[in-house]
């Protein structure tokens, strides 16, 4: 009875510890479970943040490579500007040398032509003293020229453009020329007004000289106001009439061109044909003198639409050459 109870409480006790082991071991087991299952998912987040970092640093190393590279084409671009730069500032700097150089030339002569130019002037009231004392008081001069203008002509003629172009545009300044020229002549023995076609201004003096007076010339200018007979815008008509008309070899005569275009087909034919009616005289001299003022309305206008103004340019430049006058071009016209 003692043995048996003996052994049962062998077992029982054999039972509880191996009951106990076990379930240590299974703890351990356990444990060893969840280490190894959450290591593995660690690691494969780590591997992928890093694959992610590299290729993000890759990206940035390839745009910062294309940066560099633009940044060094625009340093060269840079440096090849610079060059030119320098170069250019090198030949301005040899040009403002030769300027200053010649400036410094110029003012040494000028000072000394100033010197001289004294010396002339001082010379030139001697002899214009003594001119006087020899010729006396009213001595007047036989050929007196004022602005390159010879003004000794006994008539003066004028022939004006009354086109369009010239009334609408540049009538003020005609009539401001008008006043300068008679101005010019103060006293003379006939004057007369034509327009560009030949017509008169006043037709009861139709081949006929104008009294010079004072309210003759009022009645002129008042008229020439808003005179505005037909034109075509080419002098030559009036031109050649009014040396026909007027031609007189005892007399001295200038005429004075006005406008602003010609629209003739040949220069060379208008020369041809007043040299045929203005013939020369003593010392090879022309009758009559033709002079002209060109206004430069045409050259407000686009360049292709000037060619009507150079040529009137060029036909009275040529014109009053061969005809002992003078081309006056304004450069304005207002």
């Amino acid at each position: 009875m003692i043995g048996a109870q003996k052994k049962r409480r062998q077992e029982e006790f054999s039972i509880s510890f191996l009951d106990v082991i076990c379930c240590g071991f299974g703890a351990i087991v356990l444990l060893l479970m969840i280490a190894k299952t959450a290591e593995p998912i660690v690691l494969e987040e780590a591997e992928v943040d890093l694959e992610g970092q590299v290729l993000e640093l890759q990206q940035q190393l390839a745009e910062i490579r294309g940066e560099t590279t633009v940044i060094n084409r625009d340093l060269n671009s840079k440096r090849e500007q610079i060059d030119i730069e320098r170069k250019r500032i090198a030949n301005l700097r040899g040009e403002l040398e030769a300027l200053q150089a010649e400036f410094a030339s110029k003012t040494e002569g000028q000072s000394e032509d100033g010197k001289l130019k004294g010396e002339l002037t001082i010379a030139l009231q001697s002899i214009t003293d003594e001119m006087r004392r020899l010729l006396g008081e009213n001595y007047q001069r036989k050929n007196n020229v004022i602005g390159g203008i010879p003004v000794d002509s006994e008539y003066i003629l004028f022939i004006i453009d009354t086109s369009g172009s010239m009334f609408n545009y540049g009538w003020d300044r005609m009539m401001a020329e008008m006043v300068n020229t008679l101005d010019l002549y103060p006293n003379v023995k006939g004057i007369q007004v034509m327009n560009d076609m030949g017509d008169y201004m006043f037709f009861n003096y139709r081949n006929k000289w104008i009294p010079d007076t004072p309210g003759r010339r009022q009645a002129i200018l008042k008229r020439l106001k808003s005179w505005n007979p037909f034109s075509n815008s080419s002098p030559v008509e009036g031109i050649q009439k009014a040396v026909r008309s007027f031609y007189d070899p005892s007399k001295k005569i200038s005429i004075y061109v006005l406008g602003d275009e010609f629209t003739g087909k040949s220069i060379r034919r208008v020369m041809l044909a007043v040299e045929r009616v203005n013939a020369k005289h003593g010392e090879g001299k022309r009758n009559i003198r033709i002079h002209a003022v060109g206004f430069p309305v045409q050259f407000s206008r686009p360049p292709h639409l000037q060619t009507t103004g150079l040529r009137f340019a060029a036909l009275m430049r040529e014109l009053t050459y061969r005809n002992g006058g003078t081309f006056v071009g304004l450069n304005d016209f207002r």
